[in-house]
């Protein structure tokens, strides 16, 4: 079984400009979408929804619902925009999504679930997967996870990406979820043990290239979040000592190829600062990533901003004093 690298679903960062974004820098990272509502989908725009510019990285759709029959039709319309598998969100511990009884509250009804990933599984060819927690609230422990994991697997589904936390549902924001409740990497580790044939990645608090490489000793593959989200040229790092890839485009270079993108979508009406704020942190850590933050920050992450601003960076940026520390 091939290891994977991916980036997480993330809401209001994983959209489809973000992950042609990140295709620019990285040809081997599995591209997850945000959720997206099952019934958001049936009812609504779904050009609009589900169209994205294919790359060569698999792409990877992920879904909010609890409706096993609107999610088998979610699946079904899906399937026609060419994603190369769906995904199940059972983690996410948001209120507004409990209130909907999508993502991590669902733990609590794996018979429910069960029925959902059936019906997604008999309603398309695409693989069905799940993204869950190790626990919720109270509830941390292996036998639990386990049996959860089981009753998915007897429904149809091969793939568990794992969050390493549990969910705390009650006292907790979806932020403070992100970091408080404790890391448990053994809990994944075992669980593959136990499902040897079954593809197992890991989440939670991965942030070097250090721990992708003692992850992928013990587990299928990795997912990562936000230290993709807030610094994207990590990915550089894990193209050379992930992959052995040493063909890999500067920052310049990224930003060059991320112009005929740029010109395509705004003539479709697409604001810029819709795609140009995925591009924050693409000089984190290097010198003049101060200046590019505030530059973005003025002139690009606006409603108004134009093709012409971005012309105007990318000059900056090869005339810059700093250009050798930038174009690494």
């Amino acid at each position: 079984m091939m290891k994977t690298i991916s980036v997480a679903p993330m809401m209001d960062c994983t959209d489809r400009h973000e992950r042609y974004f990140l295709s620019l820098i990285s040809e081997n990272l599995h591209l997850y979408s945000e959720m997206i509502v099952s019934n958001a989908i049936i009812r609504g725009d779904r050009d609009k929804i589900l169209s994205f510019k294919k790359v060569k990285n698999p792409t990877i759709l992920q879904l909010g619902g609890s409706n096993p029959s609107e999610l088998a039709e979610a699946c079904k319309i899906s399937e026609q925009y060419g994603y190369d598998e769906i995904n199940l969100n059972l983690g996410c511990p948001s209120k507004k999504v409990q209130k909907n009884k999508f993502g991590a509250c669902l733990m609590k009804e794996p018979d429910l679930v069960a029925d959902c990933v059936n019906a997604m599984v008999n309603s398309t060819k695409l693989p069905i997967s799940i993204k869950t927690r190790i626990g919720y609230n109270d509830i941390e422990n292996f036998e639990f996870l386990k049996n959860f994991i089981t009753t998915l697997k007897k429904a149809g589904t091969k793939k568990f990406i794992i969050h390493a936390r549990r969910a705390i549902l009650t006292k907790l924001s979806p932020k403070q979820n992100l970091s408080i409740p404790p890391l448990k990497y053994d809990f994944v580790y075992r669980l593959k043990e136990e499902f040897k044939n079954d593809e197992i990645i890991i989440n939670g608090g991965i942030n070097n290239t250090t721990q992708i490489k003692d992850h992928l000793t013990k587990v299928d593959g990795v997912m990562i979040g936000r230290a993709i989200y807030h610094s994207p040229y990590f990915l550089a790092d894990i193209e050379k000592e992930i992959y052995q890839n040493e063909n890999i485009p500067s920052r310049n270079e990224v930003m060059e190829k991320l112009i005929p993108y740029i010109q395509e979508e705004t003539k479709k009406g697409i604001q810029l600062n819709h795609i140009m704020r995925h591009t924050v942190g693409l000089f984190h850590g290097q010198n003049g990533s101060k200046q590019w933050k505030q530059y973005l920050s003025k002139n690009m992450c606006i409603r108004d901003a134009d093709i012409q601003k971005v012309n105007h960076i990318m000059d900056q940026i090869k005339n810059n004093n700093h250009t050798t520390s930038l174009e690494r």
